[in-house]
């Protein structure tokens, strides 16, 4: 049995490098000790100092418009253009290693989480210092959330926006999650049951020593997906955030925003950060998923709208924003 890593909240496509191209023209480059980061920077006409949102799109090969290239579905980019048209400037870029920015991470056994966190404050900073801008918000999604919150107390940010942040470090989110996938009970027979208690024991032992900082030596290709020696390093990084103990640090204004909808993150992630930071708000938005669209829980149709690129993100979601940030002192 191979494990498929496709349902792990993203997580596992990791940082493979993809030649994906990006939607629109660059007009930020981030100079860094190992590349350039690109991104679009959008200010409406104003006759003075407008906020401006920073977007930090989820885990895997994600460019600043929420594509990579198995799932094309522009949901940063409608949100980006959307806040745009209400007043909010915004920045969306290619994290390193990905489209236009692919040359600021040239193997994937470089990567470190740490550096898409610097990368993210370098970001706040440069906002902060341009004086078009009356506030910097910042925007993670998924696992830009957990960068987000880190950065955003790094940087200076004036707000943070969390949108279907995972609650827990993601060595508990994928153990969860593999534990799930390979639960025994739903085997078709004995001997896939038999293998999926052995696949989901070791698993276990590996998040265990890959929790502790150890690298693990010769995983088995069925594994490979998830546990190759490249991807180790970033792992190990990773590992160490927790967004609980993050959100419960940061002093400014946080909007905790989840979909009832997301097959990916849940709920209980959303109370999870609220309990953390009580001053914290929280909005469950009714039928949004983890691509910010409109849908039934119903998995095929849920993962339909992953790949449908002209399905605008729910209006609930942009009016919650504007709001947060409008409301802003």
């Amino acid at each position: 049995m191979k494990l498929s890593c496709y349902f792990v909240t993203g997580f596992l496509f990791v940082f493979s490098v993809f030649p994906a191209k990006s939607q629109e023209k660059d007009s930020v480059v981030l100079k860094t000790t190992t590349g350039d980061i690109y991104g679009t920077l959008n200010v409406p006409v104003a006759k003075g100092p407008v906020p401006v949102a920073l977007f930090i799109a989820g885990s895997g090969p994600t460019d600043r418009d929420g594509n990579n290239p198995m799932m094309k579905n522009n949901s940063l980019k409608f949100l980006g253009d959307t806040l745009n048209s209400l007043g909010i400037a915004t920045l969306r870029y290619d994290k390193r290693g990905i489209a236009a920015s692919k040359n600021a991470m040239k193997n994937e056994t470089d990567i470190r989480f740490n550096m898409l966190v610097e990368d993210a404050t370098d970001m706040i900073k440069m906002l902060k210092a341009d004086k078009r801008f009356s506030k910097v918000i910042v925007i993670g999604h998924s696992e830009g959330s957990t960068i987000g919150l880190k950065a955003a107390a790094q940087g200076g940010a004036d707000a943070m926006v969390s949108i279907a942040g995972p609650g827990q470090s993601a060595d508990k989110v994928l153990r969860g999650q593999l534990n799930a996938s390979l639960d025994p009970s739903k085997a078709v027979s004995e001997k896939a049951a038999e293998q999926m208690r052995n696949m989901r024991e070791m698993a276990n032992k590996f998040i265990d020593t890959l929790s502790k900082g150890d690298t693990l030596h010769n995983p088995p290709a069925s594994m490979n997906s998830l546990f190759r020696p490249s991807v180790q390093p970033y792992l190990i990084s990773w590992f160490k955030y927790d967004p609980q103990q993050l959100i419960k640090q940061l002093k400014v204004p946080v909007l905790i925003i989840q979909g009832n909808t997301d097959l990916q993150v849940t709920e209980a992630d959303a109370m999870m950060l609220l309990k953390a930071n009580p001053e914290a708000t929280v909005l469950i938005i009714d039928r949004m998923n983890h691509v910010l669209k409109h849908s039934e829980a119903e998995q095929r149709a849920n993962h339909a709208t992953y790949i449908n690129p002209d399905l605008p993100v729910v209006p609930d979601l942009v009016t919650a924003i504007v709001d947060f940030v409008k409301g802003l002192k």
